[in-house]
């Protein structure tokens, strides 16, 4: 059994723009396939540019907050209670596009 507490957790910066900061609960090695489970905040503005993973899938959770989340060129909102699956090789990027916090909880699977 593995617990954590995000109240217990150091803030890191997240890969794709260390301007944005996560706390992550879970790690690559914890538990199989999964690469990380954290939550990450976005201030307003701020974007986690596009990328593509070619060994994993994510899935991105929106607690708070409001934005948009772009997958191959297409635009989906990103509201309180959206849940997003990233496939492998999708491009994506994520963008704070409201006036407040936006907060995610995501994990990544390797393939």
């Amino acid at each position: 059994m593995i617990t954590t507490s995000l109240k217990n957790l150091v803030e890191e910066s997240v890969s794709h723009n260390p301007e944005i900061k996560k706390k992550v609960m879970l790690r690559f090695g914890d538990l199989p396939h999964l690469t990380n489970f954290s939550q990450a905040r976005f201030a307003p503005g701020q974007t986690a540019p596009a990328h593509a993973h070619q060994d994993m899938c994510e899935v991105f959770f929106v607690e708070a907050g409001s934005g948009v989340i772009h997958i191959d060129g297409k635009k989906y909102p990103l509201l309180p209670g959206n849940c997003v699956a990233i496939e492998v090789g999708e491009v994506h990027e994520i963008v704070n596009s409201g006036s407040t916090e936006l907060i995610l909880t995501y994990f990544g699977l390797r393939v």
